[in-house]
């Protein structure tokens, strides 16, 4: 669905249970999002069979690549073949290694993580990091300056990046969860608040995929964002 904000995270490595939910949720999506567990069971032409069965899919490709520059301009050639509409990398493999990724895949929105919506401040701390509103806007900077057109942060830091970046910079917020849903998410809002604090897309994954009927799952949070 071309106008929906909803990225759902097909967490599986089960090709058919992937095709599956995309059949049943296409009303209610406009992106899938396929990372490291159904990537590193089936491949790039796992993905690629997916996309065949199905008829095709924006693809949102969640790898979140982190390493030497040269390392990541290969592996990003290496899956230029999928055309993902999106791909990660982690923001923390600095301003060169993001370049190298945009330059592989000039018709790709180069996608950079800033901090993972698992972790917290207290958590950052341990590891000798600032706070997660202060790395996450250090990040994204950097990110920008080197070309990404999506960030990913979580509901928290989302609104200040808003006031920070132009439209043509894309939001995107993991952990966006319904109210009654508690997980092992730290950092999270409902789908509504994120949207408000100023996201372009909100990847949800277990409260649809997880759910008896994905299809009404899918249509519940759609239509709560209407």
């Amino acid at each position: 669905m071309a106008d929906s904000p909803i990225i759902l995270a097909l967490d599986s490595t089960d090709l058919n249970l992937c095709r599956n939910l995309i059949m049943d949720t296409k009303d209610y999506v406009s992106i899938y999002k396929l990372g490291l567990e159904f990537f590193n069971q089936n491949g790039a032409n796992g993905v690629f069979q997916l996309q065949e069965s199905v008829g095709g899919f924006q693809l949102f490709l969640d790898l979140k690549l982190h390493d030497i520059p040269n390392t990541i301009a290969g592996a990003s050639r290496a899956i230029s073949f999928l055309k993902p509409s999106f791909l990660t990398v982690h923001a923390s493999g600095g301003k060169e290694m993001i370049k190298s990724a945009v330059a592989q895949l000039p018709e790709t929105a180069i996608t950079a993580v800033t901090v993972l919506t698992s972790l917290e401040d207290e958590s950052l701390a341990e590891m000798g990091l600032p706070s997660a509103a202060d790395l996450v806007t250090s990040l994204a900077d950097i990110s920008v300056a080197a070309g990404a057109q999506a960030i990913v942060t979580s509901p928290m830091e989302v609104a200040q990046l808003r006031s920070r970046y132009s439209s043509k910079i894309k939001l995107i917020t993991p952990g966006v969860r319904p109210a009654q849903v508690s997980d092992d998410q730290a950092r999270t809002a409902t789908p509504r608040q994120a949207l408000a604090a100023g996201a372009d897309y909100l990847v949800i994954g277990r409260p649809i995929t997880g759910a008896k009927d994905p299809n009404q799952a899918a249509a519940e949070i759609f239509a709560s964002l209407r």
